[in-house]
């Protein structure tokens, strides 16, 4: 496979995840998890094809990249979250 090709369908599955969203809050919550989660599959997916089919090695490493950063951003909204909620119980009555 053509790394340019590789490159430019990588850009565009990672673009709707920088992408604002002019939606309900609530869904757009819901739409993170739901990407998270079919990240983390996709990520699964590919690191058992490595160790057992012998998939792409620079398939594994993209999916391993994609996965940590997704991780990351999923623990930056958990202690944003947890910081607002200390906040909001340091207010007084």
């Amino acid at each position: 496979m053509d790394i340019n090709v590789l490159v430019a369908q990588n850009y565009a599955a990672g673009k709707a995840a920088t992408a604002p969203n002019a939606g309900d809050g609530g869904n757009a919550i819901i739409g993170a998890a739901q990407d998270f989660m079919a990240t983390m599959r996709e990520s699964e997916t590919t690191a058992m094809q490595a160790m057992t089919a012998g998939a792409d090695p620079h398939a594994l490493v993209q999916a391993l990249a994609q996965t940590e950063l997704a991780v990351q951003t999923a623990v930056t909204v958990r202690d944003k979250v947890v910081e607002a909620y200390q906040e909001i119980l340091r207010m007084p009555v």
